[in-house]
Formats: C-alpha cells, structure tokens, sequence
C-alpha cells in the first residue's frame, strides 16, 4: 500500500485485507491511497503498470481529497474478476467513503473483489 493518508493500524488493517485477498485468489492486490494529479482515471492506470506484475494485478486508487477512487485490473485478473463485479464493488467502497469509513470501504471493496475473482 502506498501513500500516507491512514495511520499505523488503519494502514495494518488494509494490509491484512490486501493480504487475505492475495491468498484466496493468487493475485495481486495494491492500494494507493493519497492525492492525484490530472485525469484520475489515466494516473490510476499509470500506477498499475508500475507495479512488478500488471497482469495478475488488481490497484485501488484513492484520493480521499478529490473524492475519486479507481480501480485497474490487469488482463489475466479480468479473466476471473469482471469490470461489473469491479464496478459493485466500487459502489460498495464508495458509500462507506460518504461517510467517512474509508478503511471500511476499501477493506470490504477489496474482500468483494478477492470472493468473485476465487469463485472463479
């Protein structure tokens, strides 16, 4: 997880959903979590072919300043995680964050990723 937007513990606890995620589905999951700079969409993406292996890859993008959270799936993840199970999710993340549960939102978003993709 990158980015300085959480304490300690609150980062630990995202740490442990990111961790059970990559368990259960042998992928992996990142969180950046801080401000943005430009389209949203493109820097999110950006940071996803950043990461060591893109196409088994699943970033959430949060910029809790902005209010804006993305979420990039690399082509193998897309094979078990759909963009429609990806956009509930989001959903579900993004009304915990209405009311302030950013490490709520993330850590359920993140667990309803990780189900769908090891169902799959």
């Amino acid at each position: 997880m990158r980015g300085e937007t959480f304490s300690a513990s609150q980062r630990q606890s995202i740490d442990v959903a990111l961790r059970r995620a990559e368990e259960q589905t042998r992928l992996e999951f990142s969180v950046f979590a801080g401000e943005t700079e430009g389209d949203s969409r493109e820097y999110a993406t950006r940071l996803h072919n950043s990461l060591v292996s893109p196409s088994h890859s699943v970033l959430i993008m949060l910029d809790p300043v902005r209010r804006v959270v993305e979420v990039v799936t690399g082509a193998e993840v897309r094979r078990r995680l759909p963009d429609t199970r990806v956009h509930f999710a989001v959903l579900q993340m993004e009304t915990a964050f209405a009311q302030g549960d950013f490490v709520g939102g993330l850590t359920s978003g993140i667990a309803m990723m990780a189900d769908t993709a090891a169902s799959s």
